[in-house]
């Protein structure tokens, strides 16, 4: 396999875009990326996508996609992982264009959730739990991690207030970037004051729906002296699965398929969790960091909130996570999310 490198990468601010279409926003994210690299060939196009047919009325996304950003007649894919559609799309250039099948694979996370209301917009994201023992019976997301956290806290001895400093973390660093949604800090107080979603998730824990789009340009690492900007070559790439519904896990709190993919990456890149800088987590609801930390290696089971009330998370610490906000303080457009992070 060859090495690959990110060679440019563009974007649209997060927010909620009224008067403009899934195409428009793919268009801008993708005109940013290849005016940052410098490079106009484009071999195949992966799209990161996991709502576009329930809430955009648009399957066939990638085609579509390829023809409104004047990139046909190229190989265009849609790839859909749920919340993780758009770092499946990332994957899937890196093996295109390591295997050798393509030089210049261009990646697209792009989701359009806002034109719907939060009630068809929930029961469009449950779409990706299990739909016989989960789905039918009326449970979100949203209940799934209320389960998560309330064990977490059961085993732990853990308070809500507890989990605080990862939204207060995340709407701090959001306040950096332009290009994020949420861009007011918070306090703990206005943490624990925030509205019940599912008991106890609140407003706070959980990441909003939105609208936005990512995108990025991939070529092997030997073409990326070409490109205008410095190339951010990719050390890892891993992959795992577990149980689709959460009742079928032998443990809730040991997130099998997380630990499973990052001790594959490490071994990968041959490094261990002390070596890396940052950390880009999956924070659609606090609890899913902490988890998430603890199976990455960043933390021992349980000690995950203590890292959190340490400091060490933020920006300046040893860990920092969602240096750009997140999916908590950037926004949350699903099958973007990977792209962005």
């Amino acid at each position: 396999m060859r090495d690959v490198s990110i060679i440019g990468v563009g974007q649209t601010t997060v927010a909620e875009h009224w008067d403009r279409s899934i195409g428009d926003l793919a268009v801008e994210a993708i005109a940013g990326a290849r005016q940052d690299a410098g490079v106009d060939r484009v071999d195949a196009l992966f799209v990161g996508n996991m709502l576009s047919g329930e809430l955009a009325g648009q399957e066939n996304l990638a085609t579509l996609v390829a023809d409104v950003c004047g990139l046909l007649p190229i190989e265009a894919l849609k790839i859909e992982a749920a919340c993780a559609s758009g770092g499946a799309a990332l994957r899937a250039a890196c093996l295109a264009v390591g295997s050798g099948a393509h030089d210049y694979a261009l990646v697209l996370g792009v989701e359009k959730m806002t034109d719907h209301l939060t009630d068809g917009v929930t029961s469009a994201l449950a779409l990706a739990a299990d739909a016989d023992y989960e789905a039918a019976h009326g449970i979100s997301f949203a209940a799934l991690n209320a389960l998560l956290m309330r064990r977490y806290m059961h085993e732990h001895r853990a308070r809500h207030e507890d989990f605080a400093p990862f939204s207060v973390n995340a709407h701090r660093n959001a306040a950096l970037n332009p290009r994020a949604m949420y861009r007011t800090p918070i306090t703990v107080d206005d943490y624990v004051r925030s509205p019940l979603v599912a008991d106890p998730i609140n407003i706070l824990d959980s990441a909003g729906i939105c609208d936005g789009a990512a995108a990025l340009l991939i070529a092997p690492s030997s073409e990326a002296r070409r490109a205008r900007r410095p190339p951010v070559r990719i050390t890892a790439s891993t992959s795992a699965t577990d149980t689709l519904g959460l009742a079928e896990r032998k443990d809730p709190l040991v997130w099998q398929a997380v630990a499973g993919s990052a001790r594959m990456a490490y071994d990968q890149a041959k490094v261990k969790p002390a070596d890396i800088d940052f950390f880009e987590v999956h924070d659609a609801f606090t609890i899913v960091s902490v988890l998430t930390l603890e199976a990455c290696g960043f933390a021992d089971r349980g000690s995950a909130l203590k890292l959190a009330a340490e400091g060490r998370i933020a920006l300046e610490g040893d860990i920092p996570i969602g240096t750009l906000g997140g999916l908590k303080g950037r926004g949350h457009p699903v099958g973007a999310s990977g792209a962005y992070q």
